[in-house]
């Protein structure tokens, strides 16, 4: 589950972390109640869970009542996309926050590393773009640390960090702790994603995150009932709300403007099925991903889920199977299209791995066949959407 900035800002403020101070509207005149009552140099921020927004138009300044209308009127209804998300998102509130007198700009995040199985401290003295771009041009200003659970965090783990990051003196125990609290944060909230950028030092030396971009665990999302309001902030996907309810995470299915549905298990394989269907000529409809224990119920559900989507013209579906049956994956399949008003004729699959004889034995038995690679399964995929 992501965040929007001003949820992420206020569960920051929650946890003793200094945001700006903004209120969030989802009206022009709002807007203007919100600039009359506290006049004073301000940002205006489309909400959307979408990268770009500054070079998309969706962050604008303004002064008082008056000319707050246009920058409000301008983003509010604004679709912002990107290279990741083509189709966008459209932005139906706006943060209106002070603006702050800068000075320099940090990077601060706390995710999950997989290697480690920990967390891991990500920290830059150079912050407002995206961290990528400073990995590609300037590595070495990034520092990684990873932190023991066992032991946990102690300010001379974020006094260690922001001397190694070059830090100003100034704002390094500041620095140590915001991150102190963002760590305690990521337990106590089930983050999978905790992002400050920028970090922002201002003129008169303190610390402030400018920015927030949260991703809460599904997972644990039981354990947090107050974060259920907050789900329906972003803008609503009937098929991935069904495809949420069916049991996968709020990241598993992204609707895409193509006619080649895809349904695969793990992101990756998902993603490098994508890019097979594009280098084949095709468009990819969806990115769903079943996860790494593709029951016969969940396969049954994604396939109602992807065809659907009346844009979808064939159906791709790319199982490996390590923790994954292949049999069960077949049984699973050929349930979800019994009875249904999906044609076989527009179905491709690619199974291998565990149980993949037993699994390709199920299929024929249905009249269903099974391609031997990925990149054969996207070609006559996309062959078949083009019929």
């Amino acid at each position: 589950m992501r965040l929007l900035e001003y949820q992420g800002k206020e569960l920051f403020a929650k946890a003793g972390i200094p945001v700006p101070k903004g209120r969030v509207t989802a009206s022009v005149d709002e807007a203007v109640t919100i600039m009359r009552e506290a006049p004073a140099p301000s940002v205006v921020k489309a909400q959307v869970l979408i990268g770009g927004r500054g070079k998309a138009g969706g962050i604008k300044f303004c002064s008082n009542a008056e000319d707050v209308k246009e920058p409000a009127r301008a983003i509010l209804g604004m679709r912002i996309a990107n290279a990741q998300n083509p189709q966008g998102e459209v932005a139906k509130r706006v943060w209106i926050e002070q603006r702050l007198d800068i000075d320099k700009e940090m990077y601060l995040s706390i995710t999950v590393d997989r290697a480690s199985k920990r967390p891991i401290v990500i920290a830059s003295s150079v912050g407002g773009m995206d961290i990528e771009e400073v990995a590609h041009t300037n590595p070495g200003a990034i520092v990684k640390r990873t932190i023991d659970p066992a032991t946990g965090y102690w300010p001379y783990i974020g006094r260690s960090i922001a001397k190694e990051a070059a830090m100003p003196l100034g704002v390094m125990a500041q620095f140590s702790s915001i991150l102190g609290k963002l760590y305690d944060l990521f337990f106590s909230a089930g983050a999978l994603l905790l992002e400050i950028n920028p970090l922002a030092i201002t003129k008169d030396g303190k610390l402030i995150a400018s920015d927030a971009k949260v991703e809460i665990d599904d997972n644990g999302l039981f354990r947090h009932p107050e974060f259920d309001a907050w789900k329906t902030a972003g803008e609503e996907d009937p098929l991935k709300a069904r495809a949420v309810k069916a049991g996968l995470g709020e990241n598993n299915y992204v609707g895409l403007s193509g006619d080649v549905g895809i349904i695969g298990n793990g992101a990756g394989l998902v993603m490098a099925t994508l890019d097979a269907v594009t280098s084949a000529g095709g468009k990819p409809a969806n990115f769903l991903d079943v996860g790494g224990g593709a029951r016969a119920d969940l396969m049954r559900d994604a396939v109602d889920i992807v065809t659907s989507n009346p844009n979808v013209k064939s159906l791709f579906i790319n199982i490996f199977g390590g923790i994954t049956r292949g049999d069960e994956v077949a049984n699973g399949l050929v349930a979800a299209l019994q009875g249904g008003s999906w044609s076989t004729d527009k179905l491709v699959i690619r199974l291998t791995g565990t149980n993949e004889k037993e699994g390709r034995a199920v299929l024929e038995q249905h009249g269903i066949a099974a391609v031997e690679t990925m990149n054969e399964g996207a070609r006559v995929a996309v062959d078949l959407a083009k019929k």
